[in-house]
């Protein structure tokens, strides 16, 4: 009797092998992270991490054009199986809508201690680390000094009437960036401005990159796009500027990025060393010195001369968690018939 008991108990520990909530002794000396950040600036940290800690790390990135939405929907997907230990995600929205969906986990890494909390989820399923920001990045050769796009009203301004652009609204931080306008403003304002925007003739491109390549070669006065993608531009000798827009006014959006533990991931104890990694000086300091340009949260991070910190902006007012349904909303109605409008012209 005891031996069938015991043959039971073997069976269904075996059969529980592959439920959520692996336990660490099964992992394997791997951590699995997805990535919504681009390659070129996750790739160092990532190397790095491999060779202070001898833990290879299976990097899994998205696509320029369906940044962030891609491998959203892939950790959906892999809800009730998943292949992620971590999703190093380019922003908190996309780290909500995990939440909300029950794909994360809640982990408060130690090494969060020091950075401001506002950017967090308090109950600990997404930390944050170091910001970019949206900015209108313009052709010095078509702007001339002193007309320069400060706020997102030159975007309607009948002067650069075919003359502006900015990306998919579906997709990446132009989504998230499009969530907190009709956010901040309210349905009735926000729906206005993306119609004046499509009458003015703003073309829509695919992605923040190209709004960046678009600009730097003079096909277009000026865009929006990110800090990151501003600052290869001005790194390649591109005659660009870059503007922080709304900064007498609502703010300029500030754009974190998001640590993720995965629930029931592969090797869970790897993924909380991971995110405790993200999440150190050095791991800011090195963002900020990359082409990225990216902004440490933590106060007192070396930063390179003339750098642009996070105390230096008038930021947004935005609830990250609030933007999570918000823009499962707007990417089902209202942005998704616009962008389609707007996608032959």
């Amino acid at each position: 009797m005891k031996g069938g008991r015991w043959l039971l108990c073997l069976g269904l520990i075996a059969a529980l092998g592959g439920c959520k909530g692996n336990s660490p002794r099964d992992e394997k000396d791997e951590v699995v992270v997805y990535t919504s950040v681009d390659d070129i600036f996750v790739r160092p940290i990532t190397e790095r991490f491999q060779r202070e800690t001898g833990i290879e790390v299976r990097l899994v990135t998205d696509t320029e054009e369906t940044k962030s939405t891609g491998l959203l929907n892939r950790l959906i997907a892999e809800k009730d199986r998943a292949q992620a230990d971590v999703f190093w995600s380019g922003d908190p929205v996309r780290a909500a809508i995990l939440k909300a969906r029950g794909i994360s986990a809640a982990y408060h890494s130690p090494n969060a201690e020091g950075m401001p909390v506002d950017f967090n989820d308090p109950e600990g399923h997404w930390q944050a680390l170091s910001a970019r920001a949206r900015v209108i990045i313009y052709n010095k050769n078509l702007v001339p000094p002193g007309e320069e796009p400060r706020t997102l009203d030159a975007f309607l301004d009948s002067r650069w009437k075919g003359k502006a652009c900015l990306a998919n609204p579906l997709f990446g931080t132009s989504s998230m960036h499009a969530a907190a306008l009709f956010s901040v403003w309210g349905d009735d304002a926000a729906k206005a401005f993306f119609e004046e925007m499509t009458a003015n003739e703003v073309t829509m491109l695919s992605s923040n990159g190209e709004v960046k390549r678009g600009v730097a070669a003079g096909d277009f006065a000026f865009g929006l796009t990110d800090t990151d993608d501003a600052s290869v531009a001005i790194n390649e000798g591109k005659p660009v500027g870059v503007l922080y827009p709304d900064r007498e006014g609502m703010g300029t959006l500030i754009i974190p990025n998001a640590a993720v533990l995965i629930d029931g991931g592969p090797n869970p104890g790897n993924g909380r060393r991971f995110i405790d990694f993200l999440l150190t000086s050095e791991v800011e300091e090195a963002l900020a010195r990359s082409e990225a340009a990216q902004m440490p949260l933590r106060p007192g991070v070396p930063v390179p001369p003339a750098f642009v910190r996070l105390q230096d902006i008038r930021a947004m007012q935005v609830d990250y968690g609030d933007l999570a349904p918000r823009l499962d909303e707007l990417s089902r109605g209202y942005l998704k018939e616009w962008a389609a409008k707007n996608a032959d012209r």
